[in-house]
């Protein structure tokens, strides 16, 4: 019972047993903007999830995103936050940090 409670809770934005997210070692660089994958451990598989940076210091102007995709292999999570922070500056351009 108290495993569906947790769930229902999840679902509905409520706490959630994950972890926080790790960073990859580097940075990808794309459109002058730094890629930062930090998958989160989840039930023994990592979520995409990561940050894109334009900037640095006082300037620094940041994105961070959460994906509902979930993968097994550290590799594989980290290879999709690389493309889905590149679609993302593509689509969003400029916009992405207003």
């Amino acid at each position: 019972m108290a495993g569906i409670l947790g769930s229902i809770r999840n679902l509905f934005g409520g706490k959630s047993a994950s972890s926080p997210p790790v960073a990859a070692n580097e940075p990808e660089t794309y459109k002058d903007c730094q890629i930062y994958a930090e998958p989160m451990p989840e039930g023994g598989q990592w979520r995409l999830a990561g940050r894109i940076v334009k900037g640095e210091g006082e300037a620094a102007r940041e994105h961070k995103f959460i994906r509902a995709d979930i993968f097994t292999n550290r590799d594989e999570v980290e290879a999709a936050t690389y493309r889905k922070a590149r679609q993302i500056i593509d689509e969003q351009g400029s916009a992405l940090f207003r």
